[in-house]
């Protein structure tokens, strides 16, 4: 019974705007098709090349996010998380390894 609330609880985490998960991912799939091109342009030098191509194609513009609720802040990169689930999870155990220090 203890576990069915914890779930429900995790369920009411705030959640991204669908438009900015769809815009984040627009923008993945742009950097990953101009990848070589952005390459082979900075290779060369040739900066009048690399500005010609879409803004969105630089890897700069791409935010990390937390996989589970889209959180843009706190985030952790070894884990791939916000903050507030990193706790949530790591307390529930769901993290492998993670305890709560105590001293």
């Amino acid at each position: 019974m203890q576990d069915a609330a914890i779930q429900h609880q995790n369920l009411n985490t705030t959640m991204a705007k669908k438009s900015v998960e769809a815009r984040q991912r627009k923008r993945a799939k742009m950097v990953e098709k101009y990848a070589e091109r952005r390459a082979a342009l900075k290779a060369a030098g040739d900066y009048a090349g690399l500005d010609l191509l879409p803004k969105n194609a630089s890897p700069v513009r791409l935010k990390n996010r937390c996989q589970l609720t889209g959180r843009p802040r706190g985030y952790m990169r070894h884990f791939g998380v916000s903050r507030v689930m990193f706790r949530d999870m790591a307390l529930q155990g769901k993290i492998p390894g993670v305890t709560k220090a105590s001293w």
